[in-house]
């Protein structure tokens, strides 16, 4: 299969002002990114208020969910919130999915939802997913006034890292993020890689894949640490793939090495490092 194209996403959570997050917004767009994605905590924008805002000031941007906890939501209200994203935003939502982060279970007293097992919540994941593919599906057909601009839905990605989610990713999404431990090495990657080859069989050439960048360049920013949970010295000394460092050049060659022997051809930035990124977005990006 010829490799796929490269896009690009820039993972943003917070803004100072409703004007700044239009102006990230905007930035992102003008620098060819693809996507503007959101995370789902209680300590950042809800994610389908900051996209609908994002969407709506925006011309080609694509807005998407990275990743809405599944287990801290029931179907039916992804569904709502899916259909109307989808309708405001023109057509340019991903709708992205997760089990929940392990850090999520803090959050479970805010949330007012349980936090269940590991098994549990893939379940909850495996669940919500073929809900909103039947729904959405039927909203499209139905008496339903709320009608998909996607069909039969928005594109899913599903955030994925262990064989359990592997298998269920591999079955029902058509984006996989590789949800990987920052200190993952390159041998590491493509061996995850791999491994998610072997469960998703002829199917895998069909899904796109994505893997998040945590830093660009080696001047990073103190608070990186605590926000990755490792020093990112130390993975810039032991290469690992999370932070991406040389030249423009020298980065553009790394993803396209990555893209032309894993699949990975979607990559996503902390927003911080928009601008770092942005000389290998315009030479990467739609080739």
């Amino acid at each position: 299969m010829h490799p796929r194209t490269f896009r690009f996403g820039a993972v943003a959570a917070l803004a100072p002002t409703a004007r700044a997050w239009q102006e990230l917004a905007h930035r992102a767009e003008d620098l060819g990114y693809s996507t503007l994605l959101a995370p789902d905590t209680m300590a950042t924008l809800e994610p389908f208020t900051a996209l609908t805002a994002a969407a709506s000031v925006t011309d080609t941007l694509r807005v998407g969910t990275f990743v809405l906890p599944a287990p801290f939501y029931t179907a039916s209200e992804i569904v709502w919130r899916t259909l109307a994203l989808d309708l405001l935003s023109a057509g340019r939502l991903e709708l992205g999915l997760g089990a929940g982060r392990p850090a999520a279970e803090t959050e479970v007293v805010h949330r007012e939802r349980p936090f269940g097992t590991p098994a549990e919540r893939i379940k909850q994941l495996a669940d919500a997913i073929h809900i909103v593919k039947a729904e959405v599906a039927a909203a499209a057909t139905g008496r339903s006034l709320l009608k998909p601009v996607q069909r039969p839905h928005p594109p899913i990605l599903v955030a994925a890292g262990g064989h359990r989610m592997f298998q269920l990713a591999a079955a029902e999404a058509d984006i996989i993020t590789l949800g990987l431990d920052p200190r993952t090495t390159e041998e590491g990657l493509a061996e995850k890689v791999a491994e998610l080859r072997d469960v998703a069989g002829s199917r895998f050439d069909t899904i796109e894949l994505s893997f998040n960048l945590s830093g660009v360049g080696t001047d990073l920013p103190d608070f990186l640490r605590h926000q990755m949970g490792v020093d990112p010295a130390e993975l810039i000394k032991s290469g690992a793939p999370a932070i991406l460092t040389g030249t423009p050049q020298e980065m553009a060659d790394t993803l396209r090495r990555r893209r032309d022997e894993l699949g990975i051809s979607y990559i996503a930035v902390n927003g911080m490092f928009l601008e770092q990124l942005a000389p290998v977005v315009e030479m990467l990006a739609g080739t």
